[in-house]
């Protein structure tokens, strides 16, 4: 069946003469590269961040429709009116042009895309490669890197399941003595993808009750992961981290931080509820009041005040983090490895139920967040803000 797109475009070559040609005419080179763009964008490995689903859509409208037409949305319809906006900030511009800067955005999509791909290289224990994720084993050394620094390496459910996948098989590798975790870019981890929960808002209540189902099923088996990790484990926090970058942190053996790295937990603020055990292991380790200030009211945190408060065990100027990092992880690396494993025994069975309990206890509660309409709204609020 012909798109309307398509059947203008038939009807206009059907009846036109273009360049005092007689009969009919292919397409424009601006309308094949439009209309190849548009089938390349649905074979990208993961959607585009909500800025470039904006400007895609601003640059369709604009190259199908011309000028934004209508009136601009309600402050409560988020979505409608950053789309508006967006398309707003084309007007005058030729459909044609718009054509081609769409078709010139996909095009460049698809080479990003390919260089994830690419980053992941070989497989590592017989593990699938996942876009945004490197893994590879040096020397005695699991190493785990975040490598979305486009989208301040923000985890989307396929980089959870990656990253759990990796967990489990680096716990079991006979060749590594450490699992390390680190970040690339200026970022360490920008915590959940929020565009993974950006559709509920406008999804059914069923589709809405599938989708928080399967998210939690699988940002459970994610943190068990690291509950049950036999080796020791090392973040090394390159930059920011937020959300379950942060609350994961007590489950590590030993974390090493820049000075450029911050902490944030902003769960009340987008209506959403703490994991990763935060709820047991941040008032355990800091005290309830300084728990409550950094899960409850939501304060960004200083590397520094982070090693304060017990997440962080070594703080290092960022000039220097790499290579100060890289020393202790290689020394750590080389203890004998069943001592190290059974020195973490010792340290982790005494909590090892309790972490599991509240592990299944935070999951169900973060469903139910997800599903409501206060999270949905404040995950749009969020979004709409981010873009102004």
């Amino acid at each position: 069946m012909l798109t309307p797109l398509r059947k203008i475009a038939v009807q206009c070559v059907a009846t036109k003469n273009f360049n005092g040609i007689h009969g009919r005419r292919w397409l424009s080179s601006a309308q094949d590269a439009f209309e190849r763009a548009q089938a390349d964008l649905k074979k990208l490995p993961e959607e585009p961040d909500n800025e470039i689903k904006l400007r895609i859509y601003a640059l369709f409208k604009q190259a199908t429709s011309g000028d934004v037409t209508g009136s601009r949305p309600g402050m409560m319809d988020f979505v409608g009116r950053a789309k508006f906006d967006a398309w707003s900030q084309l007007k005058g511009t030729a459909q044609d042009d718009a054509k081609k800067k769409y078709a010139e955005l996909v095009t460049s999509l698809r080479g990003v895309a390919a260089e994830q791909q690419t980053s992941s290289g070989a497989s590592v224990l017989g593990l699938d490669p996942v876009s945004g994720l490197d893994l590879s084993i040096e020397d005695k050394i699991f190493k785990i890197t975040l490598n979305r620094p486009s989208k301040f390496n923000a985890l989307t459910l396929e980089m959870y399941k990656g990253l759990t996948d990796a967990l489990n098989a680096a716990s079991k590798d006979k060749s590594t003595t450490v699992t390390v975790i680190t970040g690339t870019g200026k970022y360490y981890c920008s915590g959940n993808d929020l565009s993974n929960f950006a559709a509920l808002a406008t999804a059914g209540k069923e589709e809405i009750r599938k989708t928080a189902e399967m998210a939690g099923t699988v940002m459970q088996a994610y943190v068990q992961a690291y509950i049950d990790h036999e080796k020791p484990l090392v973040s090394l926090i390159n930059g920011p981290a937020v959300g379950i970058s942060v609350t994961v942190l007590p489950l590590f053996d030993l974390v090493l931080a820049s000075d450029a790295a911050t902490f944030h937990t902003p769960f009340a603020a987008l209506g959403q509820s703490p994991e990763a055990c935060s709820s047991y292991t941040f008032p355990h380790l800091m005290g309830q009041l300084n728990a409550a200030e950094i899960l409850l009211v939501g304060k960004k945190i200083t590397a520094e005040e982070a090693q304060r408060r017990g997440l962080v065990n070594q703080v290092f100027p960022d000039t220097e983090f790499a290579a100060s990092a890289s020393k202790i992880v290689s020394a750590f690396s080389k203890l004998p490895p069943q001592s190290a494993k059974i020195c973490k025994k010792l340290l982790r069975d005494p909590h090892r139920q309790k972490l599991t309990e509240i592990n299944a206890i935070e999951t169900e509660t973060i469903k139910e967040r997800w599903q409501s309409s206060e999270c949905h709204a404040a995950i749009a609020a969020f979004m709409s803000r981010s873009k102004k």
